[in-house]
């Protein structure tokens, strides 16, 4: 297998991306979205990103895209802009092969660049063992479990919460 081409996400890989997330929403418990967006939504989803200067990444592998990662903002308030929060979602048939990690460091080196200076991390459900291990490989400290917090699937799902610091991280306050 050939390494993946990590590159900058276009309009015409939204059909891609739509159809991995339309997976996830109804057969994972990574989101606690219950009904897949449609191409227009993730099209309007993929822009605001964009416009708003955020970084989303696609992982090519052998010419099909295999995986796409974003980061965008934490929470709304002015405050928090040097905060994103971090997207990651695989095809399932090439999960646990390092294409995730590769595509969490190209973002992680994207945000760095950008002068985020934290990350945060919301994993749906705490049995997300491949999400959180793949978020501790690239360096992210626990913060906390929401327990009991989404209702999918007929159960009740935690979110794990995880953090990392970026370049100087809290150690200088930006200009």
């Amino acid at each position: 297998m050939s390494p993946p081409e990590i590159r900058p996400a276009s309009v015409a890989d939204l059909p891609a991306i739509t159809k991995i997330y339309e997976q996830a929403v109804n057969e994972g418990t990574a989101t606690f979205e219950l009904i897949p967006p449609d191409l227009t939504e993730m099209t309007r989803r993929f822009k605001a990103l964009s416009d708003g200067g955020f970084p989303y990444l696609v992982a090519v592998l052998d010419g099909h895209l295999a995986g796409y990662a974003y980061a965008g903002p934490y929470r709304p308030r002015p405050a928090y802009r040097f905060t994103v929060e971090n997207s990651i979602y695989l095809k399932p048939a090439i999960h646990r092969r390092g294409i995730g990690l590769r595509l969490m460091q190209a973002l992680l080196r994207d945000c760095e660049q950008r002068g985020y200076r934290q990350m945060i991390a919301v994993i749906g459900d705490s049995a997300n063992a491949g999400s959180i291990g793949l978020h501790r490989r690239c360096g992210f400290q626990m913060i906390g479990t929401h327990p009991n917090v989404g209702l999918k699937f007929g159960r009740w799902l935690d979110t794990v919460m995880m953090q990392l610091s970026l370049g100087e991280g809290a150690d200088t306050v930006p200009e």
